[in-house]
């Protein structure tokens, strides 16, 4: 697996990670604790889409579109990481191996 692919993949489990923390979120009893993970899940699900479009269409700005994806999922999985429940955890870690795949194609 090229490196393109590896960061393809890692930018989908991502956004999916992410939308499943997001709807998990929004069923949490204190919300209010969650609206940061709530808005940093968007924000990375967002921009993972976009990283991954960018990789399948051989984007000129695929280097500046993954560090970008790197920063933010780097960012949400930080914050992911200060909760305890399982999909956060779960978003945690498929953030920091994003970031990882991402920040190295940049």
């Amino acid at each position: 697996m090229n490196h393109y692919e590896e960061c393809l993949k890692a930018c989908l489990d991502c956004m999916e990670a992410c939308n499943v923390c997001y709807d998990a979120c929004l069923s949490e009893e204190n919300i209010k604790m969650m609206v940061p993970c709530i808005k940093l899940d968007r924000e990375c699900a967002d921009i993972c889409a976009l990283a991954a479009k960018a990789i399948q269409s051989n984007s000129p700005f695929v280097e500046q579109i993954c560090k970008l994806c790197g920063e933010i999922c780097k960012a949400c999985g930080n914050e992911c990481v200060k909760h305890e429940h399982k999909h956060c955890k779960a978003c945690a870690v498929a953030c920091f191996r994003c970031a990882e795949t991402c920040l190295q194609m940049a």
